[in-house]
């Protein structure tokens, strides 16, 4: 299915989900902290707009729903938390990448190419919109590892988690309509609950070691337990 032979909604979901992946890109070109949070905000956004146009497509209550979910925690209270977390430490600005950004991204760009290729005997067995946003899918999944590996602040390597979880949910939702209500609703539990874990380690990271540099922690030992 080419793209003049899609309708309105198929349109506009293939495009926010390609949004989805430049946002990926976004995230990965960011050096500060706050920046970061923002970006993740509006790839949040994206989610919440692709899930409630597949639902109003597919005609599936339960996927407005998981857009409503996704709203309230990827787009309010995740990005709120970790908003006040970086404004209680004065650490808005910092700056957090640890390698060159032009390599990082070309890293970027070359996974993005492999995604696509590892994708093309997938699309074969796939028919309609679903074809192109099984590589975007693995795409953003694949840049969200890659800012856990390019960052050395805590708070990034966290929205970098949120971010593959973004690319599996865009995949969950997009190619197969959706999962059943109650694992959307485990999934969303484990989301929020995995929010409050990372808050309570921010600041239990910060009163021992006084920064949010993952680095600080290789001083741990079991001597030191």
């Amino acid at each position: 299915m080419n793209l003049t032979e899609m309708n309105l909604f198929q349109q506009a979901i293939l495009t926010a989900s390609a949004m989805v992946m430049f946002m990926s890109f976004l995230l990965l070109s960011q050096s500060r902290v706050i920046s970061t949070i923002h970006t993740f905000a509006a790839q949040s956004v994206l989610i919440v707009l692709i899930t409630g146009l597949v639902a109003i497509e597919e005609r599936e209550l339960h996927l407005a729903w998981s857009a409503l979910l996704t709203l309230v925690l990827k787009v309010i209270f995740i990005p709120w938390l970790l908003h006040r977390i970086a404004r209680k430490f004065r650490i808005q600005r910092a700056a957090d990448i640890m390698y060159s950004p032009a390599l990082v991204m070309l890293a970027g760009g070359a996974i993005a190419i492999f995604c696509y290729y590892i994708a093309l005997p997938i699309e074969r067995y796939i028919e309609g919109i679903t074809r192109p946003i099984v590589a975007i899918s693995m795409t953003t999944v694949m840049l969200g590892f890659l800012i856990l590996i390019t960052r050395s602040k805590a708070i990034s390597q966290v929205i970098g988690f949120m971010a593959i979880e973004n690319g599996l949910f865009l995949a969950a939702v997009s190619a197969t309509q959706g999962m059943p209500m109650i694992v959307e609703i485990g999934v969303a539990f484990d989301v929020l609950v995995a929010a409050i874990i990372f808050g309570v380690f921010f600041f239990q990271m910060k009163e021992s070691f006084d920064s949010f540099d993952v680095d600080h922690l290789n001083q741990l030992s079991e001597g030191d337990a």
